[in-house]
């Protein structure tokens, strides 16, 4: 039970103090040589949104007689768990007299109540100085330059070379690719004539020339099926200028009716009789083969068809490799200009650090 009761009270001791703040003071060395500076720290661990107060110090104000302040002090806060937080003062001391000095306790202020830190002591040395050899007492030395050392700057040496390098290849590629002109290809929109509409207009050309008249019944079905054959390619998609009358006659069996097949194969046999086996037709028979060849346009027109035509260009092998090497070059271009400013500013970051 006694047992049980210390505890206890040491709990309660501990969480009152806890309560009411806890202060500490530290030094980073107690042994310093004359002349020497050493780190004091004065912190306080409260509470969130308790004021602390702490000694107020000036450069060159004693501590205690013999060891003053070299700076202005800085404060620093951080975490300190369980809720709670730990505020320091950090100071920098200096002494030039070779003794042992006390450092007294300091006033800290939380929430206007004042804690004391704990006495520190610093032990301040002087240099030995050998009396008995006073030619090899040297005095302070000048301030020196760092020599250069090719080793600290090649790689930003390199690393500049490199970037100059590169805005230089940026620079000829540019050239290259203003030097060639880029082609342009442009979409004609063109005014298409329906084929039923040509192959009339052959034909009408074909009366009023009025071949038949002079006797030359072979160039005149030559124009007649010439005219047939383009309407024909045209109109059903399959090249009928490289086919027979037959094979014409064949494969338009799908698309027709019997009997304007039947006109149509009449027109074409008497065509190749004229053509090929010298057959001598009368004027009565070369009419109803010309309202046949008209009749058979007629029939088979297309109606509402396009009545523009849109042309694409057509690219060739060597314009298609140009097209290639301007692309890569812009690529190239914008990688190049990427990787130069980037080592630019890598270079200029890395001088910027030495110099700070």
């Amino acid at each position: 039970m006694l047992t049980i009761i210390i505890v206890f009270c040491q709990l309660s001791i501990v969480n009152w103090a806890h309560a009411q703040g806890i202060v500490e003071a530290s030094i980073d060395s107690v042994q310093i040589l004359v002349g020497e500076q050493t780190g004091y720290h004065i912190s306080a661990t409260v509470k969130p949104g308790q004021r602390v107060t702490f000694p107020q110090w000036k450069p060159q104000q004693m501590v205690t007689p013999g060891v003053e302040v070299v700076e202005q002090p800085r404060m620093d806060t951080i975490d300190a768990n369980d809720g709670f937080i730990k505020v320091t003062q950090h100071l920098v001391l200096t002494s030039f007299e070779d003794t042992l000095y006390y450092i007294p306790k300091q006033p800290v202020k939380i929430d206007g109540k004042t804690l004391e830190t704990k006495n520190l002591a610093l032990k301040v040395l002087t240099v030995d100085v050998d009396t008995l050899h006073p030619n090899q007492f040297f005095g302070p030395k000048d301030v020196q330059e760092n020599p250069f050392m090719w080793q600290e700057w090649r790689d930003l040496l390199l690393y500049s070379l490199l970037a100059v390098v590169l805005y230089v290849l940026c620079w000829l590629a540019y050239l290259r690719l203003k030097s060639d002109k880029p082609f342009e290809f442009k979409v004609k929109i063109v005014k298409k004539i329906p084929p039923h509409q040509k192959a009339l207009s052959s034909i009408e050309e074909l009366k009023n020339e009025n071949v038949n008249g002079n006797g030359n019944f072979k160039e005149y079905y030559t124009q007649l099926t010439d005219a047939i054959r383009v309407y024909i390619e045209e109109r059903f998609g399959f090249s009928a200028m490289e086919m027979t009358s037959s094979e014409i006659i064949e494969r338009l069996r799908q698309e027709n009716d019997g009997e304007k097949m039947q006109e149509l194969v009449n027109l074409f046999e008497t065509a190749d009789l004229v053509k090929f086996a010298k057959y001598t037709v009368g004027i009565s028979e070369n009419d109803r083969n010309l309202v046949s060849a008209i009749d058979f346009i007629n029939t088979t027109k297309q109606e509402n068809a396009p009545t523009f035509e849109r042309i694409e260009p057509t690219i060739t092998k060597k314009q298609r490799q140009t097209m290639h090497i301007r692309l890569s070059l812009k690529w190239a271009i914008a990688i190049m200009i990427i990787l130069a400013t980037a080592l630019v500013v890598f270079v200029c970051w890395q001088l910027y650090d030495i110099r700070s």
